[in-house]
């Protein structure tokens, strides 16, 4: 009888510590960094966090980066892929910290591709003067930021040298905008230009590649400042250990990733040099073109 005393009540203190370890679900943002074809995919995914970190983990899916960067800093979220430009900007009081960057085709890099329709006579970026021009986010580094450093170091803007600019918030469809000549060009991320050639040859079939970036920092993944310690060593470990899980392969896989790292913010820097260039240009340049026409 004592024995069945003390067993029932060593289960009820183990369903009182699981129920207290399950708490709240740790929230992780997504942009359009990720490629959401299948969202399946994302909730396997999530499962297997999950069961790594001993919390339930919810990704929630935002159109912009700058939607997701608001989650984090007013603590809707913990975690965020997000991308190098918004990752090295200026916040004061800070909120962010680096958690892990992918590695892709053995590097944490990745460049910004500008592509045009296939059968587009256009070779290089000056060909597309006047014309339609798709950018991906206005906080990505690869879909706007790279670009608009070409433009301020020839003496242009966005606005002096195409004849019209939209922002899709995504790089799967700034790629489909130019396949279905909607656009005359675009800025894409070369991971998901990539990707789509794996899994949507149709759609990327339909455009070339004219110009490529230096190579960049890959997208990061990030933790808000003040999540508890625990936890972020918890995803911190999961994600370093996805590669050498036969599971977490799968899922690597999936992504056309080769591992979750650790590195330096280092990584970002010439973002960082980027961004503050084309800064200092931007308002000379904006009063310089502002009357230019075509």
């Amino acid at each position: 009888m004592l024995r069945i005393l003390i067993a029932a009540l060593a289960l009820v203190c183990m369903l009182g510590s699981a129920r207290a370890e399950i708490g709240p679900p740790i929230r992780f943002g997504l942009t359009s960094v990720v490629v959401q074809e299948n969202l399946r995919f994302l909730d396997r995914w999530a499962e297997h966090l999950s069961a790594k970190i001993g919390r339930p983990v919810e990704f929630v899916r935002r159109r912009s980066y700058r939607e997701i960067t608001d989650l984090l800093e007013s603590g809707g979220l913990e975690f965020a892929w997000i991308c190098g430009y918004p990752f090295i900007q200026k916040r004061d009081p800070e909120f962010l910290t680096l958690l892990a960057v992918p590695v892709y085709r053995g590097e944490p890099l990745y460049h910004s591709f500008i592509i045009v329709h296939r059968d587009s006579p256009h070779s290089k970026l000056e060909d597309l003067r006047g014309g339609v021009f798709s950018f991906s986010d206005p906080e990505s580094n690869s879909g706007f930021l790279y670009p608009q450093s070409v433009l301020a170091a020839q003496g242009e803007t966005p606005e002096s040298f195409f004849r019209q600019t939209f922002f899709t918030f995504n790089h799967a469809e700034t790629i489909e905008a130019v396949a279905e000549q909607v656009a005359d060009g675009g800025a894409v991320d070369s991971y998901i230009w990539e990707y789509l050639r794996t899994y949507r040859p149709e759609l990327t079939e339909k455009t070339r590649v004219i110009m490529r970036s230096p190579k960049f920092g890959f997208p990061p993944l990030v933790s808000r400042l003040g999540v508890d310690a625990s936890i972020v060593s918890r995803m911190k470990t999961a994600l370093a250990e996805m590669e050498s899980d036969p599971e977490g392969q799968k899922f690597l896989d999936g992504l056309k990733l080769d591992r979750f790292g650790d590195f330096s913010p280092s990584l970002f820097d010439n973002i960082r040099r980027m961004a503050d260039e084309t800064r200092q240009s931007l308002p000379w340049l904006a009063s310089k073109t502002k009357n230019k026409k075509y």
